[in-house]
């Protein structure tokens, strides 16, 4: 088996060195990465200027060929997959902190497994609850693997990716989950650089409802959770009602 490795901490992180280290209990690994940190970039991909691809074996990885990318985490998935060959799985982590709830929607390691989805790609995200003193990296990488070894086995649905969250302590089991209504309430604090002129720092503390089956629920009981998540961003249950609201109104077009 093929698999390609990402993160958006960048691949110095210490979390996507034990993932990819892990990783070869399955198969061929290639690790290809931001060359810095691109947390909550989402999924933007760079378009506007080039790119630099550019193997470092500065980063660790040993016999593992490992490659920075000057971009975001997307761009690493797509520039992975076109200069080395298409994977038969991406994972993408450690990553430094929980991608919980609403966070999907900012989270570039969330990211890199959405793109390799919509490549086709069977794709999970991992990231770890950064809470606890010591950082269990090398633990939630074996775990990793097992959970890859089953979707390399089983497969996913078309359009569809695992977002997996480890808890800081060592795991009482495994759950799957919902997403939970988890996200950062933001705060805009204005300062004045020397010249005096304002400047704005976008900063914020994480906020969520602890409902069991959550996301958020699972991690914080000390459970690895599991959410299956689906490219597919249809508001089924609002369609059909929606069409008959618009019949009703008769909304004129231009």
């Amino acid at each position: 088996m093929r698999i390609l490795v990402t993160n958006d901490d960048g691949i110095f992180s210490p979390g996507i060195k034990a993932l990819g280290l892990a990783m070869r209990a399955l198969g061929e690994v290639a690790v290809v990465a931001p060359d810095v940190e691109q947390s909550a970039v989402g999924h933007g991909i760079t378009v506007r200027r080039p790119l630099r691809f550019k193997h470092t074996a500065s980063a660790g990885f040993g016999e593992v060929p490992a490659y920075r990318v000057d971009g975001t985490p997307a761009d690493c998935v797509v520039l992975g997959v076109h200069l080395l060959g298409r994977p038969d799985l991406l994972v993408s982590g450690i990553n430094i902190g929980v991608n919980l709830g609403l966070d999907l929607t900012h989270s570039g390691t969330v990211a890199a497994a959405l793109e390799g989805t919509s490549l086709g790609i069977p794709s999970i995200a991992f990231s770890l609850d950064t809470s606890a003193e010591e950082l269990g990296f090398e633990e939630a990488a074996q775990t990793a693997v097992a959970i890859a070894r089953f979707v390399l086995e089983k497969g996913l649905p078309p359009g569809t990716l695992l977002n997996v969250n480890f808890p800081a302590t060592r795991p009482k089991g495994l759950r799957v989950t919902r997403l939970s209504t988890h996200h950062y309430e933001d705060t805009v604090v204005e300062r004045l650089d020397p010249e005096g002129r304002p400047y704005y720092w976008i900063a914020g503390r994480p906020v969520g409802e602890e409902e069991e089956g959550t996301d958020l629920w699972a991690v914080r009981q000390g459970y690895v959770s599991v959410t299956p998540v689906s490219l597919d961003f249809t508001d089924y249950a609002f369609k059909a009602r929606l069409e008959g609201l618009l019949q009703d109104h008769r909304l004129p077009l231009p």
